[in-house]
């Protein structure tokens, strides 16, 4: 017998690897040998027939993840796991959706040889795994007329089948349940911005006082809150919150906080004293240890004074009306996040808010706000857009504001709940 030139050898290998699109290996011996009546589709086939048959196909072996069968490619093979499990995905990715399991003994990419028609499936190794491949010829040629193929082929057709119709079912009901929740997230923002004090004015009634609030939640729904009522005629209630993490858990802690703020607010005008309340009942059944950062205050709108509390919250900014006024950070007393541990005590601090001076409280999602570089939007940042805007309508200079923190970072909306409440002193009409 005259020996092929190695460098034929070599070109040999290459044409048949270029046939898959995965390595493979050469196993002569252990195809010709080896029983695979295990397999269902060929257990009630004569050994001999059956070895013959597959004496000249390959065995190939696929790391996990590995492609075997591409979305859309053109497939003459089927093939046969040996071992491991392979995942077919129908679809050009592996992902939102489960994939459907083939385990060993099973087949794959018969319909496209049958067909011949594009793979409509994405199949892939999900563990390491080695798989028999037999060409379309060897498949319809010869051993579909081995005894019992016939049968035994369609008997598997129809089990996955089966596993495939679960799984759409499992899907559909998957589907029709993320509906379901997408419009009760929808119902439950509209009564979450139904609590918050959203009208534009505030006090539409009022000559003494300007006020204006925004919320704009990262998700569905946010754990950021902002109040603003007066307890009197003369005595004006603020406050400004930010309850840790984002959803829905947040979304029920922060009701839960805005409801105790209300009736705490009616009956005391030490906010400080408030803050303590509110941090004992929250501390009582929060299996779910969230906690709240607020600042609180009362405004006289009479003589502008302002007495005001802390529970760990971000310090207000207080800005001049006139031309060479400034923009600066108030002072804040030191006071625990609420919610975070019971008995703990908070002190109170005043300011005096002059005619035409505007106090702008916000939570972290706007100073916090980064931009590609990762820098954030910062106080210093607020405060520069706060004196610029100064003369501005606050509903003109909240809603301004907020798109500057948006185009700082870059996104559509930022990654963490914003939100501001602006109160101006106006002078007497």
């Amino acid at each position: 017998m005259t020996e092929l030139p190695s460098s034929q050898f070599s070109r040999l290998d290459e044409r048949r690897a270029a046939n898959l699109e995965v390595a493979h290996e050469r196993r002569g011996p252990e195809r010709r040998t080896e029983d695979f009546r295990w397999i269902a589709l060929f257990s009630d086939s004569d050994p001999v027939e059956l070895a013959s048959a597959l004496a000249d196909c390959e065995v190939l072996a696929l790391p996990a993840g590995k492609v075997l069968l591409r979305y859309g490619a053109p497939n003459q093979n089927v093939f046969i796991l040996l071992s491991g499990r392979l995942s077919v995905h129908l679809g050009p990715d592996a992902q939102p959706a489960p994939g459907i399991s083939i385990f060993p003994g099973e087949c794959v990419g018969e319909l496209s040889a049958i067909d011949a028609k594009p793979i409509s499936a994405l199949v892939l190794a999900a563990t390491d795994v080695r798989v028999l491949r037999l060409s379309g010829q060897v498949f319809w040629k010869r051993l579909i007329k081995l005894r019992g193929v016939p049968e035994n082929l369609m008997t598997t057709l129809s089990e996955r089948m089966r596993r495939s119709n679960t799984i759409a079912l499992e899907m559909q009901r998957e589907r029709l349940e993320l509906n379901h929740l997408r419009k009760e997230l929808d119902v439950a923002r509209q009564l979450q911005a139904s609590m918050l004090a959203l009208q534009r004015p505030l006090f539409a009634g009022r000559t003494d006082i300007e006020a204006c609030g925004f919320m704009e939640p990262a998700s569905k729904v946010g754990g950021d809150l902002f109040d603003a009522f007066f307890v009197d005629s003369r005595t004006l209630f603020i406050c400004v919150g930010d309850v840790s993490g984002h959803g829905i858990a947040a979304a029920l802690f922060m009701v839960r906080v805005i409801g105790l703020l209300r009736n705490l607010a009616m009956g005391s005008l030490q906010p400080e004293k408030i803050l303590e309340t509110l941090n004992d009942r929250l501390c009582i059944g929060n299996d779910a240890n969230l906690f709240v950062t607020v600042f609180c205050g009362f405004l006289d709108v009479t003589t502008g004074q302002l007495v005001y509390s802390s529970a760990g919250h971000c310090p207000p900014m207080v800005c001049s009306g006139s031309a060479d006024g400034q923009a600066v950070l108030l002072p804040v007393p030191r006071g625990i996040l609420a919610g975070a541990a019971s008995g703990r005590q908070y002190t109170s601090m005043r300011h005096q808010l002059g005619i035409g001076e505007t106090l702008l409280c916000y939570t972290d999602g706007m100073t916090e706000a980064e931009n590609p570089a990762g820098e954030p939007f910062s106080e210093q940042g607020c405060l520069n857009f706060l004196l610029k805007a100064r003369a501005n309508p606050l509903p003109d200079l909240l809603d301004a504001m907020y798109e500057q923190v948006v185009s700082h970072t870059g996104l559509r909306h930022p990654a963490d709940d914003c939100t501001i409440l602006a109160v101006r002193r106006l002078a007497p009409q």
